[in-house]
């Protein structure tokens, strides 16, 4: 039986190219879109027409009430994860949220506790421990094929919604309560996290690089912004034993050519290109000091989980649901890197590196 869905959240995100909506049909035999809700009058209706969803809501709960749904789908604007997480794990839904988890830890916290109480299986983006390439960093990690681990240098920005033609209004991601650390930084953190295991102390350093954005391209060219969310952030993660990695979660990198990923180890280094989402050479290489040059090692067939995009989120869901297992993008870990990120912004406010308190597990052969 598939899994009955309904989508909070019907913009860009749900039905670009790459988003839900359009990729959800490749797994019709494992979810069915049974409602999709938005408190923008007329989207979600718009939206269940274009994708042949039987109902459509203005809100969430009118949604809940009105259909019969074994999960929801959260994709709404960040400032409203936590709150809407919670509504509908108190509803009985098992839940696909897209990151961060929540933005505080009172929020977390209780959403954890919610599901384990409820008996709900949650999975929470970012999505990139599902990769292929992601999973092989990790087991060649574990295995030493490199070695102890010295450091990591990830990169986790890009230019902004406001630098290309991005189809909606993009003046929120520069306001208190979003910004590039909830919005770029998560995915880093939870690479090298979800590679290196939990880390145990963060310092960071964050500011406004100018205080307005003008938009460059799309519906909203020539708008100005005015920045309240430190927009340039950068982080140091301690995972002990001198083990360390610089993360970046900023809007400014407009252009980058080198590796995505990079972790050096006193036997060899490991480098992730960052493709499917940009970036150049292999996906993975890995440099031995005892063997002769780069290697491109061979990987599972990942494809299908890549062509899914956005959808592989529910793809997992479903898997989990039905089979029972643990997932890989667990609530626990999304936990630790909600914890990350807003210690990082505590770090760069007073200048001290803050303890983390949290930790997480991935399970048994997620390599």
């Amino acid at each position: 039986m598939s899994l009955r869905l309904g989508v909070l959240g019907a913009g860009m995100i749900a039905s670009g190219a790459v988003g839900f909506l359009p990729n959800l049909k490749a797994i019709r035999d494992k979810v069915e879109v049974v409602a999709i809700a938005d408190v923008v009058p007329g989207l979600a209706s718009a939206v269940a027409t274009t994708f042949g969803i039987p109902a459509a809501f203005t809100s969430l709960d009118a949604m809940l009430a009105g259909a019969a749904m074994d999960a929801v789908l959260n994709l709404t604007p960040i400032p409203a994860h936590g709150e809407t997480c919670l509504r509908i794990l108190a509803a009985g839904k098992h839940l696909a949220t897209e990151k961060p988890l929540a933005t505080t830890m009172d929020d977390a916290d209780r959403i954890c506790e919610l599901a384990q109480e409820r008996g709900l299986t949650v999975v929470c983006a970012p999505y990139n421990m599902l990769y292929p390439d992601r999973a092989e960093a990790r087991r060649l990690v574990r295995e030493g094929a490199i070695g102890k681990v010295a450091f990591a240098r990830v990169r986790s920005s890009h230019g902004g919604p406001a630098s290309g033609a991005w189809p909606a209004d993009p003046s929120w991601f520069y306001q208190k309560g979003a910004g590039p650390l909830f919005d770029m930084g998560v995915y880093g953190i939870h690479e090298i996290t979800g590679i290196l295991g939990p880390a145990q102390r963060v310092v960071a350093f964050a500011g406004i690089t100018e205080p307005t954005r003008t938009v460059r391209g799309g519906p909203f060219q020539g708008k100005t912004i005015d920045v309240t969310a430190d927009d340039n952030v950068l982080m140091m993660l301690d995972f002990g034993a001198s083990t360390f990695a610089v993360v970046d979660g900023t809007f400014n990198v407009n252009a980058g050519r080198g590796p995505k990923l990079e972790i050096f180890g006193r036997e060899g280094t490991i480098n992730l290109s960052g493709r499917p989402f940009g970036g150049e050479g292999p996906v993975l290489e890995i440099f031995q000091v005892d063997a002769p040059g780069w290697v491109t090692p061979e990987l599972p067939d990942g494809d299908a989980v890549l062509a899914l995009h956005r959808a592989v989120l529910v793809d997992h869901l479903a898997d989990c649901v039905r089979t029972g297992a643990q997932p890989v993008l667990n609530l626990e870990h999304a936990r630790h890197v909600l914890e990350i990120m807003l210690k990082a912004d505590e770090s760069a406010s007073s200048g001290r590196a803050m303890e983390l308190s949290t930790t997480f597990s991935l399970p048994d052969g997620c390599e």
